[in-house]
This record gives C-alpha cells, sequence and structure tokens, in this order.
C-alpha cells in the first residue's frame, strides 16, 4: 500500500471552520488602510532572484539561508518570494509608478516563503498583509504609517500590544556605527556562534538580530545606535518621537531593533504581544531601496508586514472575535419529489438575490434534514412539502430565537 501523502513540513491547511477568521483579518487591515488612501497591489508568487539579492541583501540570512530558489526550463535563476516589500518597488519601477502622484500609497495580501525552522506562528509558506509608502521622507510620513499598524490592531481587538521603536541611522552615520561594532565583536569573537563569526566581517548589526543566547549576551553590552546618529536623522527621528507622543500612541525606544533585512534605513519598529513575547508586525523605512534596484532613480519608502497566522493565533488564544461565523441563511428541507423541486428552485431564487441557501443533495429524511441545518448553522428553515406547493405559502423558522411567521413562496423579496 502506498504511503500516505501530506502537506509538506512547515505549511499549513485552513480549514473551513477557520476560514472566516481569515477573512475578517484581511478585510478589517484592508478596509483600515483604506481609510489612510492606501490601494491594493497584487504581484507573482516568484521573481528573478537577483530582485531579493540587491533589494534584500546578499548579507541576511533570507537571502543566504532561507530562500527557496530554483532554475526554469529557460535557465534564469527564479526565487518564491520570500518577502514582498522588495517585489512591490520592482512593480512600482517596471510600471512606473514613481511617475505619478505622490506619496504613493499601496498595500498587499500575500503568501511568502521561507526555510526555515517552524515554530508557534510561524511556518515555512506563511501569509502576510503589508503596506507600502513612496515618495515622502518627512518624519510624519513615519508616523502615519505607525499609526495605521496601531489602528489595525486595535480594531481587531488587541489594544495591549507593545510598540517599540528605533534608528538605525542612514549610510552615513551607520558606517561609523559598524566600525564601533566590529571593534566591539572583534573583542568578544570567542563567545559568538558560527554564523555571527562570519556577519562579523560582512555586516556587524545582523549580530544583534541574533537569537542565540551567547551571541545575545554579548550584544546586550554592544554599542547604541542611538548614540552614532548624524544631526539629520537624530533629528528625523525625534520629530517622530514627538509626533508620536502628541498622538498619545505609546512607544518604548529599543536601540537593539535592527530588523533582518539590508534595506532598512532610520526608522525601524516592531509591535510586540506582550503576553507571548511575539512580534505580529514590523516594518520601517528603506529610503535606499529603489536605488539599489534602478540607479537613476531616488524615492523614498517606508512600510511594514503583518503576519496573519501569528495574528490570528493571539487572537484565538485572548479569545477574540473574528466576526459572526455564518454559512448560509436558509435551509430548504424538501419532502417528496414536488417539495424537494420547489426547494431546489427557491434555493436558486435565493442566490440569485445574494442570500445563501441550501437545499437537501443526499436523500435525506426530514429530520436528517434538519439536524444537518442545525449543525450547518443555518439562520434560517423552511419545510416545503405537497401543502406548501399546493397553499403557495410557508413557515419560515428564526432558528436562532425559535420565532416562525408564514411567507409567500412567490415573493423571497419579502422574505429578510
Amino acid at each position: 500500500m502506498s504511503e500516505r501523502i501530506e502537506a509538506v513540513r512547515g505549511t499549513k491547511d485552513v480549514l473551513p471552520a477557520d476560514v472566516y477568521k481569515w477573512r475578517y483579518v484581511e478585510r478589517v487591515a484592508a478596509d483600515t488602510a483604506a481609510c489612510y488612501g492606501f490601494e491594493e497591489v497584487r504581484f507573482p508568487t516568484f521573481e528573478k532572484t537577483e530582485l531579493f539579492k540587491r533589494g534584500v541583501g546578499d548579507s541576511t540570512d533570507v537571502v543566504q539561508k532561507e530562500m527557496y530558489t530554483f532554475q526554469t526550463k529557460g535557465e534564469t535563476s527564479v526565487t518564491l518570494r520570500p518577502e514582498g516589500t522588495a517585489s512591490v518597488a520592482r512593480l512600482c519601477i517596471q510600471n512606473g509608478l514613481f511617475a505619478g502622484l505622490m506619496p504613493l500609497k499601496l498595500f498587499y495580501s500575500i503568501s511568502c516563503f521561507r526555510y526555515e525552522k517552524p515554530q508557534a506562528g510561524r511556518y515555512r509558506e506563511f501569509h502576510q498583509f503589508g503596506v507600502e509608502m513612496y515618495g515622502s521622507p518627512e518624519p510624519h510620513a513615519d508616523c502615519e504609517t505607525i499609526c495605521l499598524a496601531d489602528r489595525i490592531l486595535r480594531r481587531m481587538g488587541l489594544n495591549d500590544i507593545e510598540l517599540k521603536i528605533n534608528s538605525i541611522g542612514c549610510p552615513s552615520c551607520r558606517a561609523e556605527y559598524n566600525a564601533a561594532l566590529k571593534s566591539y565583536f572583534d573583542s568578544h569573537v570567542s563567545e559568538l556562534c558560527g554564523t555571527c563569526t562570519e556577519r562579523l566581517q560582512r555586516n556587524p548589526m545582523r549580530i544583534l538580530d541574533c537569537k542565540c543566547p551567547s551571541c545575545a549576551a554579548v550584544a546586550s553590552k554592544a554599542p547604541k545606535i542611538t548614540d552614532y546618529l548624524c544631526q539629520e536623522c537624530r533629528e528625523h527621528f525625534g520629530h517622530t518621537c514627538d509626533t508620536l507622543a502628541d498622538l498619545n500612541i505609546k512607544y518604548t525606544v529599543d536601540p537593539f531593533i535592527v530588523r533582518g533585512l539590508d534595506y532598512y534605513t532610520r526608522t525601524v519598529f516592531e509591535f510586540i504581544d506582550p503576553r507571548s513575547g511575539l512580534t505580529i508586525l514590523a516594518g520601517g523605512r528603506y529610503d535606499g531601496l529603489v536605488s539599489q534596484l534602478e540607479p537613476k532613480l531616488k524615492v523614498p519608502g517606508l512600510g511594514f508586514a503583518m503576519g496573519l497566522e501569528r495574528l490570528i493565533m493571539i487572537m484565538s488564544d485572548r479569545g477574540l472575535s473574528f466576526g459572526e461565523h455564518k454559512t448560509y441563511d436558509v435551509y430548504l428541507a424538501g419532502l417528496g419529489e414536488r417539495g424537494s423541486r420547489l426547494a431546489f428552485n427557491l434555493a436558486e431564487r435565493l442566490r440569485e438575490r445574494g442570500l445563501g441557501a441550501c437545499t437537501d443533495l443526499m436523500g435525506r429524511s426530514l429530520k436528517a434534514q434538519m439536524k444537518y441545518a442545525d449543525k450547518t448553522g443555518a439562520l434560517y428553515t423552511m419545510v416545503l412539502g405537497d401543502s406548501e406547493v399546493d397553499s403557495g405559502s410557508a413557515e419560515l423558522r428564526d432558528m436562532r430565537d425559535g420565532t416562525v411567521r408564514r411567507v409567500d413562496l412567490s415573493k423571497v423579496e419579502q422574505w429578510f
């Protein structure tokens, strides 16, 4: 007997009982983004590998260890997208969107792929809701992006999520900081893991993001980027913090937030669930990303991505609402040939009006049909037999409170 085929490790099926939760969080996030003037974009699941090498960065774990890369039949190296920001930047460049009105505000809901160890709320195929804003270098753009993230989480019922922010400066002041970091970590190289020993030469800031306990202990005493910011970056960060304070958005400055992707500059932030310690949403500014992909263009950008698996897991653990889990509106139980034919006909008329309607397709008895309707969560039920066919009317039962009223079968538009 052949082995049963199961889902690949690190992937997860979403069953009918849970899909409504996904629809709810995606709808709330999209509607909130639209209130801020963001519009939806969609883009391919895979891109040329060079996009992520140049955009995300050769020195990142994502590019070095986690990407799903393969050769096409035409021998082009392509990669399943590990994130959305680089793809949106490519989309804007290729389609000339930077020639339009600024700021350019876009959002998306996508699947991403990274080969990493599956853990709580993290999969090898995972899903993100993200926003990207291009064109504005102003601190108010940073604040609006953070406000949008905060409002989305609050609309989900997550009112105690902690916001941590930092500035990682610009290439100019970061060069001095990297030199200070390298000098510090050189004196602790024996305490670093093998991966961080390699990072020390290529990009010492990546060590600050390492989860290895020994590396984290060393990193906790490392020089702070906030002590090395140039005047312009310091003022930008100060204005951002002041505006957040004016809006009564609570935050903590965490000098060790660096994010795991090379394109970030200046403001970076994370929204963290205090109960689990997990990061739900994170982002920041990436003013140099577009010019990395198209040197002739210099367009500042910023945004964030929110992990949907982790968000849904945390909301479920807290018992928060995902809205009504509605399957359909009316179950029409047919008795005999005439009643069944009428039930089928009425179901189609209801569906034409945009209502959910089901009827028996299994040859069940009336008792079995009513049990089925109850288990599937029908809001209303109706029994149709010869007498209902002859009279042209039937009783519509509200399954939530048991009330019954007689309705005209020829006027389905008046039933609700």
